[in-house]
Order: C-alpha cells, then structure tokens, then sequence
C-alpha cells in the first residue's frame, strides 16, 4: 500500500472554534492502522456505507451498501449485472462514506481507487463468494450463504479490491 493522508477536519463537539469544519490537521498514513481508534472503529460496525462512483452522465451515483475491508483493501462487492459494476470498471476512482448512526457528526470518508476485480465463476472467484458470505454474516447476523441473490439469473458477483488514496475523519463517537 502507498502513502495517504489522513485530513482530520475540526469539529464543534470541542466546542466552537476558529476554522471550525476546515481541516485541523494532516498527516500520512500507509495502513488503516494509522487512523485513530475512533474511527477505525467505524470500519468493524455493521454500518451502511454510502459508495460515491461516476455515473455516464458524470454526474455523482451514490448508492447505500455494505461495506468491508481486508487489511489494507477497500472491499466492494456488487451483481455483475448491476450498472454501478460497469460503471465501476469505466472510472475506478471511488468514494466511501462511513457515518456513525448514532452520531451524524461522526464520520469518515475514504477516496481509493480499484487495483483488483475478482469475478465468480472466473480463477479466483471464490473469494468474491466468501467475501459476501462474510458480509452476510456481519449485517444480517445469519448463517452464510449470501441470502439476496437474484432467483431469477444466475448471478455473479465481482469483488473489487480498493487501495486508499485519501480519508478524512470527523468528530468524535458521541
């Protein structure tokens, strides 16, 4: 993994300030282990994640998923069919947005960029497999396997394995 920042932007949970809501601090990072406990705490919880991609009319697409990662790699794991899959594929530049259900002034948000696609029924395939199971599992509570595919295709998933190129945090968990 290479070099990014972490751009900590002041908030008004420490009370009004100077500047508030710009950037208080930055500084690099080369592992999500570099970010503060409070906010990698948000990568472990079940929350629901809003993905930021390009759409064709290059205007934003933000859909609400679940979100995952494996050690370094933003994992983002979608139907082949879906349009966002190709679209995807056409921009790999994303955007993640992760904020604190119980605390909307607690967030981070995460730009990386695609270094990997794995596809079911391909050589490797498998691991897009055991990645939705994983994900099952952690937002639903449920024994694998992945319970929402489409009955009526035969549906493939694609794994896209995600490098961080930016994250910004805010706030604090309450």
């Amino acid at each position: 993994m290479s070099d990014f920042t972490i751009a900590n932007f002041k908030n008004v949970s420490e009370g009004l300030q100077e500047g508030q809501f710009s950037v208080g601090d930055r500084k690099k990072g080369s592992s999500l282990s570099d970010l503060d406990p409070i906010y990698r705490d948000l990568l472990d919880k079940p929350i629901t994640v809003i993905l930021g991609i390009t759409g064709p009319d290059g205007r934003p697409n933000l859909t609400p998923m679940w979100f995952d990662y494996e050690d370094d790699k933003i994992l983002v794991n979608t139907a082949a069919h879906r349009p966002k899959c190709e679209w995807i594929r056409k921009n790999p530049k994303l955007t993640l947005l992760l904020v604190n259900p119980e605390n909307p002034y607690h967030w981070m948000s995460i730009k990386c960029t695609v270094v990997n696609e794995i596809v079911e029924g391909e050589p490797g395939g498998e691991k897009a497999t055991e990645q939705v199971d994983k994900i099952w599992v952690k937002y639903t509570g449920n024994e694998p396997p992945y319970g929402l595919r489409d009955p009526v295709i035969d549906e493939k998933r694609v794994l896209f394995e995600c490098e961080v190129d930016r994250i910004a945090t805010f706030g604090t968990p309450s």
